[in-house]
């Protein structure tokens, strides 16, 4: 059974800016999500990079997306340049991947930079040499352990068999795996492993994986900048911070009820988030 990890373990996890920060050291993310068949997942993975504290976000995408991330986070940045991270995938689909664009994915791969690969970007991690976290669902990860030549229907019953087939994954990948559920595995390749429990069933929604590509690009962005390389607690963390800004965005109208959020709801409560693990640590 992998640990429960907590309110305290994240707080650790989080680096906190100092006097003598810039935007630079503060840790830069670069974003190559969002299509014109799904433009929002830019908006909502940028504004979730925001939210969760880092010094600046480029983002690099197609014309139609690039206008609405600046249409709501003006202060993003769309020209290439330096970047301690990369977020990939949120909001594609490889199916219609132009040779440009994977040729793009690929070189980002290829690099010593750590990327979070989600959605449609998770065919490309395969060999990849990259630093690399990978987000599947339940449906995305069969499809990687297929690729990784793995029993596809390893993680099918129960906890215990999801946290032994990530770890079997990750070590197969190279890489951590944040296997995404009402449960979330995250499992390194060196065989370390946390659970993460989600805040309310209310997460469930369309758009949330998105905004955790966000947290999660923001964590490692900041963690590079202050040459924290260790991405397994960081991708726990953005999954405890995505929880418990969703638990937060429901129970806002207080008297113990919760109610039905958006994807947005839980980016932009992501601050909270943030404050009580750095005042749990």
């Amino acid at each position: 059974m992998a640990d429960r990890w907590t309110s305290a373990d994240a707080g650790r996890a989080l680096r906190m800016p100092t006097d003598d920060d810039d935007k630079y050291s503060r840790g830069v993310l670069g974003v190559r999500t969002g299509s014109d068949a799904y433009p929002g997942a830019a908006v909502l993975g940028v504004e979730a990079a925001w939210r969760t504290g880092l010094g600046m976000v480029r983002y690099l995408g197609p014309p139609h997306p690039s206008s609405l991330v600046l249409a709501r986070r003006p202060e993003t940045v769309t020209a290439d340049g330096r970047v301690q991270a990369w977020l990939i995938g949120s909001g594609t689909d490889a199916a219609q991947r132009t040779d440009a664009e994977t040729a793009a994915l690929r070189a980002t791969l290829a690099g010593d930079l750590p990327v979070v690969v989600d959605a449609g970007a998770l065919d490309l991690a395969v060999g990849a040499p990259a630093p690399r976290i990978v987000t599947p669902h339940a449906r995305e990860h069969a499809r990687l352990r297929s690729a990784l030549g793995l029993d596809p229907d390893a993680s099918a019953a129960g906890e215990d068999a999801r946290s032994a087939a990530a770890r079997e994954t990750a070590v197969a990948l190279g890489a951590t795996v944040l296997l995404k559920g009402a449960v979330t595995i995250v499992a390194a390749p060196d065989g370390w492993t946390a659970r993460v429990e989600a805040g309310t069933p209310w997460l469930a929604t369309a758009g949330t994986g998105d905004v955790l590509g966000g947290v999660l690009g923001a964590l490692v962005a900041a963690a590079g900048a202050g040459g924290d390389t260790d991405l397994a607690p960081l991708a726990a963390t953005g999954a405890w911070l995505h929880g418990r800004a969703a638990r937060i965005a429901a129970e806002r109208g207080g008297g113990g009820r919760t109610m039905p959020i958006t994807a947005l709801d839980v980016a932009e409560h992501l601050p909270l988030a943030v404050a009580e693990a750095l005042a749990a640590r």
